[in-house]
């Protein structure tokens, strides 16, 4: 099993590798793939150094599984040559998410539409993907109607930059900056590009890729999306409607048997889900439960996971072990 990961250098790639070894990914030949500038320098993964190539010589090597994690104008280009050259991409960006002939996939959904046709496999956008997570088995039940959601995101899903920029700020450095404004002792409800309707390119992705990843256009979606001064993890306020009616007991153990999903949610005990509790972890946590007193069908939830882990690296990686477990590749 030859596997390539593009964008190795990055806080993604970097947690791609990481979670490859955690997970025991059976990997025979590591290809480590980055931009030019990148090229010849060394990077360890599981003891052993690799030196790191270009995206020419990583198709040329054709191997089975390409993990990309390069933004989106590098896949729109270069995945479909390491596609023709019969290699298998799982891609992070949102190139490929909303195209209606590439899958969109979150494992515990939706992997058993894959076949091995699919050689551009999009992973959602971190938001979307602990969200859908979350309301898995609730919407095979009970039927989502409507989502009012608000996030809590983490400077980590903008990069390093916002990183470097958050710690300079603490430390009273000046530095590059990620962001317009101080990140801070602040909240920017402002990710990614607006758009015509007033909403951000990741407010709307929220809405279209949920509709896309449960196979169902009926469900309504608003949300606002939000930068704020952590790490570790986004934070979600989901209001949830749905058509049938349940009951806390019956949503506790619809939660309880969601598949990627940990309930932390235990108010006597101050017990609720935080960003620092779902650093390092695969899980989403879901907490703060309760019925919305406003409006029937409808529930109130706090959802958080690590937007690098769940949210990006460890989906993809969760996309390739089914690839390999059903022969796909």
């Amino acid at each position: 099993m030859k596997v390539a990961v593009v964008g190795a250098t990055g806080l993604v790639g970097g947690e791609m590798l990481k979670v490859l070894a955690e997970r025991n990914f059976p990997v025979d030949e590591l290809l480590l793939v980055a931009s030019e500038r990148s090229v010849g320098q060394k990077m360890n993964f599981q003891g052993k150094e690799y030196t790191i190539i270009g995206m020419e010589e990583a198709i040329a090597q054709k191997p089975q599984i390409a993990i990309f994690s390069a933004g989106g104008s590098i896949s729109k280009e270069m995945a479909p040559k390491f596609a023709e050259a019969g290699t298998t991409v799982v891609d992070n960006s949102s190139a490929w998410r909303m195209d209606p002939s590439k899958k969109l996939v979150v494992p515990e959904i939706n992997a058993s539409e894959l076949t091995p046709q699919d050689k551009i496999i999009a992973n959602p956008n971190c938001s979307t993907i602990q969200m859908v997570v979350a309301l898995n088995n609730l919407h095979k039940a009970l039927k989502v109607k409507r989502i009012v959601v608000s996030t809590y995101q983490s400077v980590t899903g903008t990069g390093k930059k916002a990183v470097d920029q958050l710690m300079n700020e603490r430390a009273g450095k000046e530095g590059e900056k990620a962001y317009a404004y101080p990140i801070d002792l602040n909240v920017i409800p402002h990710i990614d590009v607006f758009e015509a309707n007033g909403y951000t390119k990741e407010e709307m992705k929220m809405v279209n890729e949920t509709k896309k990843i449960m196979g169902d256009d009926s469900i309504r979606v608003t949300a606002t999306t939000v930068r704020i001064p952590v790490m570790g993890g986004h934070s979600e306020s989901l209001n949830v409607e749905f058509e049938q009616d349940f009951t806390l007991e019956e949503v506790y153990r619809l939660l309880h048997e969601t598949p990627g999903v940990v309930v932390v949610d235990d108010t006597a005990n101050l017990k609720y889900p935080m960003p620092m509790d779902a650093h390092g972890k695969d899980e989403v946590l879901v907490g703060r439960i309760r019925i919305d007193e406003t409006q029937d069908r409808t529930l109130n939830m706090w959802v958080v996971a690590d937007n690098l882990r769940k949210g990006a690296a460890t989906n993809a990686v969760q996309i390739a072990e089914y690839l390999v477990a059903h022969k796909l590749v």
